[in-house]
């Protein structure tokens, strides 16, 4: 919904006038604005309503986030293991 929106707001702007429409978004006032609003709407939705999706975010969040630590140690073990056996070694 996001990009569609942005997407509707910049269509009508000339190429020059896009970079002045995007400055004002990445400035660090702006991004707390942004994260703020977005955690009292996590706040309104998820806490004050006592739901228990938070824990199935927490749950799942840290799962992934394992998976992608743990990620480029495997890579680095099934490269070698796949090295080893194109060469002959055990």
């Amino acid at each position: 919904m996001a990009m569609r929106k942005i997407y509707s707001e910049i269509k009508g702007l000339k190429l020059k006038e896009v970079p002045g429409y995007f400055k004002p978004m990445l400035s660090v006032g702006f991004v707390k604005k942004s994260i703020q609003r977005g955690l009292d709407n996590y706040h309104a939705k998820y806490i004050e309503t006592d739901s228990i999706e938070p824990l199935y975010h927490i749950c799942f969040g840290g799962m992934i986030f394992s998976y992608l630590v743990a990620l480029p140690n495997e890579r680095r073990h099934l490269e070698h293991k796949q090295h080893a056996e194109q060469h002959g070694h055990h």
